[in-house]
């Protein structure tokens, strides 16, 4: 199975393709999408829509494993997330893949089995699940990591659930 993983953002979006077969899970590709900070908000999506469309149309994902946007200080930034979280689920939708979405909760319990994980924990558990050299330089990538290893470890529980 090919997930596609997502850590939604304008600015900066995690992005990556995991493939998970017979129980290993490796990545094939880790990025973070970037736009320009005071750029038009179309043309800021638009990049993230092409650049998403791309990887599509390369790896051909099973799913998209996203995760869930929660604010609550700056309404204007959880806007231009929602709006980013939405060309993703689009793309999606446009090429008839699945949607598996996480919250944040489930991710870090999902990784490390605590709830209240930081963002170096989970890095840290991306890079040794994943067997890196070194954990990726920017955070929103191994957000997006940890939220595809998420939905390969629940796939293979419900699979595991089904059968008894």
């Amino acid at each position: 199975m090919l997930i596609l993983g997502v850590d939604p953002g304008i600015g900066r979006m995690g992005i990556c393709v995991v493939e998970e077969k017979n129980g290993k899970v490796k990545p094939l590709f880790y990025d973070c999408i970037q736009t320009e900070p005071n750029g038009k908000i179309e043309e800021r999506l638009l990049k993230i829509n092409s650049e998403t469309e791309e990887l599509i149309k390369r790896f051909r994902p099973d799913v998209l494993s996203i995760e869930e946007v929660f604010f609550s200080s700056n309404a204007k930034t959880a806007f231009a997330v929602g709006q980013a979280r939405g060309v993703v689920l689009l793309c999606a939708a446009r090429n008839k893949i699945k949607v598996a979405i996480y919250t944040p909760l489930q991710v870090k319990m999902s990784l490390t089995g605590y709830g209240r994980a930081d963002k170096n924990q989970i890095a840290q558990m991306v890079k040794v699940i994943l067997k890196l050299d070194k954990i990726p330089k920017i955070d929103d990538t191994s957000d997006a990591l940890a939220v595809a290893l998420t939905h390969a470890f629940t796939y293979k529980m419900s699979k595991l659930n089904a059968r008894h």
